[in-house]
C-alpha cells in the first residue's frame, strides 16, 4: 500500500533530504534579470524573472503579512523590494532592469527597497495601460 520510507537519521528524514528551500533557489545562478512591479492602490506585487521571462521569485505586500489598507503603502512596498532583493542575491544577481505597471503609491519605493541591497539598476520602463477612448457609452434611457 505505497512505498515504505527508510529512516536513517532517527528524526524522520531520509539521508538526502537535507536540502531546504533556500538551497534550491541558490542553485540557479543568474547574473541579469527583469523586475516586474505591479502597483495598485490596494497592493504591490513584484516578480523577478530572467531575461527570457522565466519566473525566478515573487513577493507581494499581502504575502508579507500586511493587511487591509496597509498593503498599498510605500512602506509595505519597500519591504517587498528588500525581501525580493535578498532572494535575488542568493541567486547571484548583479543587475536588473525594471518594468513598472500601475499607478499605486508603491511604484518608486519598491524599486528603492530593491536596489538598497546592492543590485545595480540598468533601466526603468513604464508600461501602465492608458485608455484612449474606452468603450462606447450606454444609450440614453427611454421613459
Amino acid at each position: 500500500m505505497g512505498k515504505k520510507r527508510i529512516v536513517k537519521n532517527g528524526d524522520g528524514e531520509k539521508a538526502g533530504d537535507k536540502a531546504g528551500a533556500s538551497q534550491v533557489s541558490s542553485k540557479k545562478k543568474v547574473e541579469t534579470g527583469v523586475l516586474y512591479v505591479k502597483s495598485t492602490f490596494n497592493n504591490t506585487a513584484l516578480l523577478l524573472t530572467d531575461t527570457k521571462g522565466n519566473a525566478l521569485a515573487w513577493s507581494s505586500s499581502g504575502s508579507l503579512g500586511f493587511k487591509g489598507a496597509k498593503k498599498g503603502t510605500p512602506f509595505a512596498a519597500a519591504k517587498v523590494g528588500e525581501t525580493l532583493a535578498l532572494k535575488a542575491q542568493t541567486m547571484g544577481m548583479k543587475e536588473i532592469s525594471v518594468v513598472v505597471r500601475g499607478v499605486g503609491s508603491g511604484r518608486e519605493s519598491s524599486i528603492r527597497g530593491f536596489i538598497s541591497k546592492g543590485i545595480a539598476l540598468v533601466g526603468v520602463k513604464d508600461v501602465t495601460p492608458v485608455p484612449h477612448n474606452g468603450p462606447r457609452p450606454p444609450k440614453p434611457r427611454r421613459v
